[in-house]
């Protein structure tokens, strides 16, 4: 009996040491997770109130703008117009909305970062809207008027009659606007995992080939398939690339000039002892 309850005993001993040092870790994690997830969805929704204001002024500026302005847009659907209207309230929830998304992000990996490391990837916050707002700019002037003149230009060719729907307008814009503005945050990305010394520059270079496959691919499937169109965006997104490995070495040497000092006192403070 005294075996038996000394088995028992220590199983009950192992079930509370892993509950405590395994399940309930998980449970934190997890319940933090939620609650960025839920703050997250709350931006989301009143940013899609503020877009549902703002929707028409913007619908008005690009109908105003080429190449809306040289064709008639039809509704197909009672459904459109309410549809239309919906994906530009989305997309002026999640343009308002992103600076507070990667805000979260940061919030949820800060309790494992150092004090410095907190701090450093704070400030690349405010870039977020920056990058995504000028990837919507390259998107919108340069790559989304070679694929919508690309596709006029075959149903030209096929001598078929020209007959928009508004539905159809948008989502073809904005499947390309919004998977190019978001691969501009790349640099971003990149710099804050390195931050938090999950890559750094010699793994990216390392992955350069298979990253420059990866743009290429991207660049061939958003945009219409023709020679130019597929450089003219493959480019950039290889040169952000570029861009991402040589920030990621700035990080990277910060770091290591911090972990040198921080080794050094470290040393000082032994030999004093």
């Amino acid at each position: 009996m005294g075996t038996e309850a000394k088995n028992k005993s220590g199983q009950m001993s192992r079930k509370a040491l892993l509950r405590e040092e395994g399940l309930m870790p998980l449970l934190e994690h997890l319940g933090e997770l939620r609650k960025r997830l839920v703050y997250v969805l709350i931006i989301l929704v009143l940013g899609l109130v503020v877009g549902l204001v703002f929707a028409q002024p913007v619908y008005d500026f690009l109908m105003s703008q080429k190449p809306a302005n040289t064709i008639s847009l039809h509704t197909f659907s009672l459904w459109d117009g309410i549809g239309m209207y919906m994906k530009f309230a989305f997309v002026i929830a999640l343009i308002l909305a992103l600076p507070m998304i990667a805000f979260q992000l940061w919030a949820f990996v800060k309790p494992a970062l150092r004090k410095n490391e907190q701090r450093s990837t704070l400030k690349y916050v405010p870039f977020a809207l920056l990058m995504f707002l000028i990837g919507l700019a390259f998107s919108y002037f340069v790559v989304f008027p070679l694929a919508f003149n690309f596709t006029r230009t075959v149903a030209q060719h096929l001598n078929l009659e020209e007959t928009y729907g508004i539905a159809q307008y948008f989502t073809f814009m904005f499947n390309l606007l919004i998977p190019i503005s978001l691969l501009f945050e790349l640099p971003l990305v990149i710099m804050f995992l390195t931050a938090i010394r999950l890559v750094n520059p010699k793994r990216l270079r390392k992955m350069r080939r298979f990253a420059y496959f990866v743009m290429v691919f991207i660049g061939v499937v958003i945009t219409p398939p023709d020679f130019i169109s597929d450089i003219l965006v493959a480019i950039p997104l290889i040169i952000l690339y570029e861009i991402s490995v040589f920030l990621s070495g700035t990080v990277h040497k910060k770091q290591l000039a911090a972990d040198a000092k921080w080794e050094s006192e470290f040393d000082d403070s032994l030999h004093k002892a």
